[in-house]
């Protein structure tokens, strides 16, 4: 059985947000110019709605859903992701800054790695880069393991070290010594992905 999802209609028959496609396919087939979209849960979709469709159509599923979430992340503000193909395997991290969605800075791909140590890096970054700057903004990310590693100030990971990943390792030793010389200043916070969609971050990739 496929994922559920939910149907917005901007234009056609009836709009509104509709649970099935069957419902969703009678108010746009043969509807000159009908604009709908699929989005993965009703909040996404209830949000997407009461925008304008321009903003999502021709974007990723949850695309821009967090800009009309009834309680938006706080911004400006840093979020942070990592891609691994494999566990281990390569891993790569990046962090964007919202609310312009620029990326501000990529690391990466590492071998011998996982998605919380990229998680996990992908912070730190972010906090040595607000630090430098002398921003307060929040970070978010959405791997609760990789922000409690950040607060405890240790990458807790399980992955034997290697000679293949030991350019890794240097970086997460990095990481941990900035932590211990540097108070965090900046909020931690976990990003809702029920409510706001895919961090935008995320490499798309899932």
């Amino acid at each position: 059985m496929g994922k559920r999802k939910y149907y917005v209609v901007w234009q056609g028959r009836r709009p509104g947000v509709y649970a099935t496609w069957a419902e969703c396919e009678a108010q746009v087939k043969g509807y000159p110019d009908a604009k709908y979209k699929a989005f993965p849960t009703r909040a996404m979709a209830e949000a997407a709605f009461h925008g304008k469709s321009e903003d999502f159509i021709g974007q990723k599923e949850n695309a821009q859903v967090w800009l009309l979430a009834p309680e938006p992340p706080l911004t400006p503000c840093l979020c942070v992701d990592a891609a691994c193909s494999g566990v281990p395997g390569p891993v790569e991290y990046r962090g964007v800054r919202l609310p312009e969605g620029e990326q501000v800075f990529h690391q990466g791909p590492f071998p011998g790695g996982t998605n919380n140590i990229g998680e996990f890096l992908a912070l730190v970054h972010a906090l040595a880069w607000l630090n430098e700057r002398r921003l307060d903004w929040p970070v978010y990310s959405d791997s609760h393991t990789a922000l409690a590693w950040v607060r405890a100030g240790k990458c807790r990971t399980d992955v034997v070290r290697t000679p293949e990943n030991a350019p890794l390792f240097a970086l997460v030793a990095r990481a941990e010594a900035w932590l211990a010389e540097h108070p965090v200043r900046n909020s931690l916070r976990k990003w809702d992905t029920q409510a706001w969609g895919e961090i935008p971050a995320d490499f798309g990739r899932k």
